[in-house]
């Protein structure tokens, strides 16, 4: 056998070793992608997964703060899967709060959301467990969307939204393609 040859055993050793480190490898990028995506979105466009923050059980009577916080993040699942994504929440003065989606139809989640169907919001950092609803009444659809161009008027907002562009005037109609969803809080 020719000294410089190496022997079959040997080389299938080595080829093992570099699958497996290569194996290894590939399980530690995803799980650093993963654990890296679970920490920072949604994000821009893309959903997320699970929302972590500090966790507020108390039942949420008045939602008005959240007309101060430019975003909001909705957490709910789907298909046994968290999926989280950035969107508008906008109070009324009676303390109502509400969820903005433009082209409802058209989102993945939107029409995913069933009647009392439990989520996760997250304002400032702070996660709230919640159940949401559609809103399919008219003076309720224009109660929010009342909301929510008076919140998109706040300088604060404007300011975290760039290229947003101006807010809508005050007299905006609603268009039929905008859906909105009712939060209500829920004991954690």
């Amino acid at each position: 056998m020719d000294e410089e040859q190496e022997p079959t055993g040997q080389r299938s050793k080595l080829i093992k070793k570099i699958l497996l480190g290569s194996a290894a490898t590939a399980a530690l990028v995803a799980l650093v992608g993963v654990s890296y995506w679970t920490v920072t979105c949604p994000c821009e466009g893309r959903p997320g997964f699970v929302l972590l923050g500090e966790s507020q059980d108390e039942v949420v009577t008045d939602w008005g703060f959240a007309n101060e916080v430019a975003l909001c993040q909705i957490q709910i699942s789907i298909n046994l899967r968290p999926h989280s994504v950035n969107l508008n929440c906008m109070a009324t003065p009676e303390g109502d709060l509400f969820l903005s989606c433009s082209f409802g139809d058209r989102k993945y989640w939107c029409p995913r959301v069933e009647s009392d169907h439990r989520g996760r919001l997250r304002l400032d950092g702070v996660v709230y467990p919640v159940v949401l609803n559609r809103v399919t009444d008219t003076s309720e659809l224009d109660a929010s969307w009342t909301a929510r161009i008076l919140k998109l008027q706040k300088p604060a907002v404007q300011a975290v939204q760039p290229g947003a562009g101006s807010p809508p005037p005050l007299d905006s109609e609603r268009p039929e393609s905008w859906w909105t969803f009712q939060v209500q809080s829920r004991a954690g």
